[in-house]
């Protein structure tokens, strides 16, 4: 994929390490995170703005930021741990176990006014469900030209209740529903933009991507891979996917044509089948004490 040095983008939200527990090795993650760390692997000026803890784990994720170019100067550091998730690899891909969302859930952002205004110059800012910023949503999305929100695969994140108070405040909702067939993602996807989504992404893994985006259902293939490890897959998708729509000209008041969508998701197929080559997110091992 060419690179998009042109476009700034901001990650929003959660920091884990993913704990490899049959490797004794542990990874720096979490949506947010790897949606900067991909998009300046894709050459964007890219930014992560969360919570840190004070341990090992969060020094260990800041150097790799660091080093792969993201800019960590907005985040806050705050006494307590990191936020961990149990992971082992079967055949390729990656089986969660137990988890715990340490500090970022524990004491969440709170984006200042200073805050805001630095997310004001980014093309879009990026918001995962696991960062406790629903609270914060609206004022996001009044200082962002453009805001795209990871609802993850978790069905909780579908209840009515948290679709109606996210959906009208994001211009991009993506939802993992591996366990919909096309006909029930094509539906919910339709009932996420009534709520207010200006577009909403599915994916369903090796059965492909859809996308409605107020006219049409889109639907795009997978890339078919030998994966050494599918941990952050889909948040390169998402990433490349974004990425792809703000290189086409993709504004609030821009929409972009269907065959630029169709063209975005194929792209991103395309980086997630690459990514599905590098242990853990985006590599930076370290062991661990299990």
């Amino acid at each position: 994929m060419p690179e998009m040095s042109g476009l700034r983008v901001a990650g929003l939200g959660d920091n884990v390490v993913d704990r490899f527990v049959d490797r004794g090795v542990l990874y720096p993650g979490g949506n947010c995170v790897n949606f900067a760390v991909f998009a300046a692997r894709l050459g964007a000026q890219a930014s992560y703005v969360g919570v840190l803890g004070d341990d090992d784990a969060a020094t260990h994720i800041r150097m790799a930021l660091t080093e792969l170019g993201v800019d960590t100067s907005r985040c806050v550091v705050k006494p307590g741990a990191t936020g961990w998730c149990d992971v082992r690899v079967v055949d390729g891909d990656r089986v969660f176990g137990e988890w715990d969302g340490g500090i970022v859930l524990d004491s969440p952002f709170v984006p200042t006014d200073d805050d805001l205004a630095y997310l004001a110059g980014f093309d879009l800012v990026h918001v995962g469900a696991y960062a406790a910023l629903e609270p914060h949503m609206a004022s996001v999305r009044a200082a962002a030209r453009l805001v795209s929100y990871d609802f993850s695969d978790d069905v909780e994140h579908r209840e009515s209740h948290h679709l109606d108070a996210v959906a009208p405040l994001v211009d991009l909702a993506a939802f993992s529903v591996a366990d919909l067939d096309w006909t029930e993602a094509e539906e919910f996807a339709r009932s996420v933009h009534e709520r207010g989504a200006r577009l909403c992404l599915v994916t369903r893994g090796m059965d492909g991507s859809g996308l409605f985006d107020g006219e049409s259902f889109l639907r795009a293939p997978a890339i078919e891979v030998d994966p050494v490890d599918t941990m952050g897959a889909g948040d390169a998708f998402l990433t490349a996917f974004s990425l792809s729509l703000l290189e086409a000209g993709w504004g609030r008041e821009t929409p972009v044509e269907a065959q630029h969508l169709r063209a975005a998701m194929m792209r991103a197929a395309g980086f997630a089948a690459e990514q599905c080559s590098i242990e853990g997110a985006f590599g930076y091992p370290k062991e661990y004490q299990q």
